[in-house]
């Protein structure tokens, strides 16, 4: 097959192509460069948000506008939960975008809420100052050690599932239940400063602990359970706009109440290396399973027991004399042959 030969104008036009492809090159760049970066201003932008709302309810609570703090300080929960899923949506997750997130979580959830305690109930006393300096401590602790588990390659699947400890924005909620209690119903014991100041004491050390908690990073809803989710939907909704206060206690108590059983599904899962890497949906599956075959759903070992204990050791010579008045009416075991059990080694094993 003859081939074109190409005219001068068509190799002009491929000169001129192969000249402008290494020209566009460092220009594609710089605007893949400048793209990056508008993407990460986005999720950043988000983060500062949620610092600015939670210095501001420190400064809110100092006034005395309780209500006004706890608004902001929500607020500031949910811009802080929102950046790094933005992040991961646009593209633009970033290693200075993964700091400005820790350091706001460390403000929001660790300094706020201490300070808005404080101020509002524990003012005036070097005691309530103290143990709020512990439970902000016990913040930026539990943060710096969630840090170094996320460069943990070798963890095993599960571990997704769980956190080490009560997170920092359920820590912050909890340590607010006194002030929500008093909003609620006024003053009483659970405003003094021996049950406050004990109460962050505790928050602080679930905080700290190794006590496994729920992660819904991973969690999935099934189809049939939407109908019922929209429901509880309408009815925090509504308690919201109604009772806040009551939504935060139920929610407070619903989380503890929850702990025990993140505890029995981690202690199971770790005990079983063959279910790791399976999704939580089929480890529930697989427990089910389990619970209908086995009581409790727990994992029977073999019994091992000799021959000894069962009472069927052979007999390995003449019985000894039968004593008694009617030893004689007794039927007596027959003796094995000497070539019956001299070579059989489970007999020899245990007649030792």
């Amino acid at each position: 097959m003859p081939t074109r030969t190409p005219t001068a104008r068509s190799a002009r036009r491929q000169a001129q192509h192969a000249h402008a492809v290494p020209a566009k090159e460092p220009e594609r760049r710089r605007l893949r460069r400048q793209a990056q970066a508008g993407r990460i201003i986005i999720p950043s932008s988000l983060t500062i948000l949620a610092i600015c709302a939670g210095l501001t309810a420190m400064r809110a609570a100092a006034t005395g506008d309780i209500d006004a703090a706890m608004a902001l300080l929500v607020a500031a929960a949910l811009l802080d939960g929102i950046d790094g899923r933005v992040a991961r949506l646009m593209g633009a997750t970033s290693k200075i975008g993964a700091e400005i997130d820790s350091l706001a979580d460390a403000i929001n959830f660790g300094v706020v809420p201490a300070m808005i305690v404080y101020f509002h109930l524990l003012s005036g006393h070097n005691l309530g100052w103290a143990l709020s300096l512990v439970y902000c401590c016990a913040i930026v602790l539990r943060l710096a050690r969630f840090n170094t588990l996320l460069d943990d390659e070798e963890a095993p699947g599960y571990t997704r599932d769980f956190f080490v400890g009560v997170p920092a924005p359920a820590a912050a909620i909890a340590a607010l239940l006194p002030i929500g209690l008093a909003q609620q119903f006024g003053d009483g014991w659970w405003t003094s400063m021996p049950a406050v100041g004990g109460w962050l004491v505790l928050v602080a050390f679930l905080a700290v602990s190794r006590i496994p908690t729920a992660s819904l990073k991973t969690a999935s809803i099934p189809p049939r359970a939407i109908a019922g989710l929209l429901i509880l939907v309408a009815i925090g909704a509504a308690l919201l706009l109604t009772y806040p206060y009551i939504l935060m206690i139920i929610a407070i108590l619903g989380y503890a109440a929850h702990i025990p059983f993140a505890w029995r599904s981690k202690r199971w899962v770790a005990s079983r290396p063959e279910y790791w890497e399976d999704k939580p949906a089929e480890r529930r599956a697989q427990r089910r399973a389990m619970a209908r075959t086995t009581p409790g759903g727990r994992r029977r070992r073999p019994v091992l027991k000799s021959q000894r204990r069962l009472g069927l050791n052979r007999p390995t010579g003449n019985p000894a004399p039968a004593e008694g008045p009617d030893a004689g009416d007794r039927p007596t075991a027959p003796t094995a042959a000497a070539g019956d059990t001299a070579g059989d080694p489970t007999t020899e094993s245990e007649t030792r």
